[in-house]
This record gives C-alpha cells, structure tokens and sequence, in this order.
C-alpha cells in the first residue's frame, strides 16, 4: 500500500531484455536507499514492483508482459525519470490517499495550461476511468497522489503546485504523453456495490 506522495525522481540507467519481460535497473536518489531491502514493493510510476537487486543507488526491477503491455513502463527509454514511492509503514502518515499501485489504465496529456508557476494539467482517458472520478476526489497519476478539479466524459483536470512539478514528473510531461493510472479504491468498491443492486436476481 503506498500513499502516492512521491520520494524522489529516479532515472532509467539500463533495459535489459529478459525473455518475455524486461529488467528495469534505476539510479534512485541516495535519499531514499536508507531501510530498503531485497523484495521490497516500491512504486515506479505508480506501478508496484518488486526490488531484485541493489548495487548502491542502482535498484533492479523485473517487469512481465501484463505490466509492460497496461502501463507506461513498456515505453521507458534510458534517461527517462520515474516517480518512485516506497511502500507506506504501519506508524507512518497517510498524507495522500491509499493507492495499491495496481494501475488501472493507460491515458494521455490531453492539455497543458500555465496559469503563473502554476499549471492546469487535463488528461485523456477510458471513459470507464473518468466514471470512478468525481470533482474533488483522489486520483493517482503516474504514482502521484492527486485531486480532481474537473472530469468530463473521458478526460479530467488537475491543478499542480509548483512544488509537484518540479520534483516529480508531471513537470517535464507533454501533451501526447502516456501517464499511468489509478483510481480510487473507494470508487471502485462504491462502482461494483452500485452494479451488484441494479442487476436484475433469479
């Protein structure tokens, strides 16, 4: 279970082909190699992984076919940045909202609109996506915990501090780009009760 209060930016050192899937090594900020073990969860974009190998500020991960094909991580280049969160501790702080780094989908920067040091972002999803989001509710975005400010159709908005764009990702994103996708837990529970009682019982 992560918060989606990002650590720190890491940046893709290596992809290495490994039959099917892929290994991903990361140089990850010293800052947040403290307390971290082999098979840890850490969070790469709101994906959860788990840690293979640590050689210093170097952490292997091994992403399937499932992974690659549903989330943004199939189209890392080395150099690109990730998001990385570690898993949240039992006497830790919930500051975001719970994301289980299960990404739900694919969308795509659908605009950018600077307001001063502070920028409107919209992005394009699945309407099935944009149904579990409602107006100043909690949205995961490439692992980044954030608030709704609008949802249309297939696509919403959000309002980023200066503070989210420069240490985490959404400040170097374009429209077109691929962002991943989680969204709420409790929007999906209130989903699945709501279908459960409109559907028709023998």
């Amino acid at each position: 279970m992560f918060t989606g209060l990002v650590e720190g930016m890491g940046q893709v050192a290596a992809l290495v082909q490994e039959g099917p899937g892929l290994r991903l090594e990361i140089d990850v900020p010293v800052e947040i190699t403290a307390r971290a073990a082999l098979g840890d969860s850490v969070a790469i974009n709101g994906c959860c992984l788990t840690l293979v190998q640590m050689q210093g500020e170097r952490w292997a991960f091994q992403a399937g076919p499932e992974t690659l094909a549903k989330t943004n991580l199939g189209k890392l280049q080395v150099g690109h940045r990730v998001n990385l969160e570690r898993p949240l501790s039992v006497d830790g702080r919930l500051g975001g909202h719970f994301v289980q780094g299960h990404v739900d989908g694919v969308g795509t920067v659908d605009q950018i609109l600077p307001d001063g040091e502070w920028v409107t972002l919209w992005f394009r999803v699945p309407p099935r996506l944009a149904e579990e989001m409602v107006p100043k509710g909690s949205v995961t975005v490439d692992g980044i915990s954030l608030t709704v400010v609008e949802v249309e159709t297939d696509r919403f908005s959000v309002a980023l501090i200066p503070h989210t764009l420069q240490v985490t990702t959404l400040g170097r994103r374009s429209v077109g780009d691929f962002v991943n996708m989680e969204t709420d837990i409790l929007a999906k529970y209130a989903r699945k009760f709501l279908t459960t009682q409109s559907t028709p019982r023998a």
